[in-house]
């Protein structure tokens, strides 16, 4: 009884040594350092690889310029999309402006606002115009 206790023990140690290896290959596997290794990788074995190289090395050479380049063209395309935006927003709220001013139709629409004062004041219903 003892032995197979003694047996059960090891292959549990054993089992458990697999595991330790299997979860560490994985650890390492999704490193961050492994998956752009990985990406490096797939990227050099395409046609255009020379590109690539050339690229990474003009990147290796002068750091600086082009991180300022890429916040330029960061900033070109934010910028770009939020003047998109901004002027999508103007015209929508100058549609409905519009569209919530009050029309009279009288043949040729025209715009009735409330505040300007009437050209010919509306006589008084009660009042008689002799001629």
């Amino acid at each position: 009884m003892s032995e197979s206790l003694n047996d059960l023990e090891k292959d549990i140690e054993a089992s458990r040594a697999r595991l330790d290896q299997t979860i560490d290959q994985i650890q390492e596997r999704l490193s961050v350092s492994s998956i752009v290794d990985e990406m490096l990788g797939n990227a050099r074995r395409t046609p255009l690889s020379g590109v690539y190289d050339g690229a990474l090395e003009a990147v290796r050479r002068n750091p600086v310029p082009v991180l300022l380049i890429a916040a330029g063209v960061g900033w070109l395309l934010h910028r770009m999309s939020s003047d998109a935006a901004s002027a999508a927003a103007t015209r929508r709220r100058v549609r409905l402006a519009e569209e919530s001013l009050p029309v009279v139709p009288s043949g040729a629409d025209r715009v009735y606002d409330p505040d300007l004062p009437t050209r010919h004041p509306v006589k008084d219903l009660g009042e008689t115009t002799q001629i």
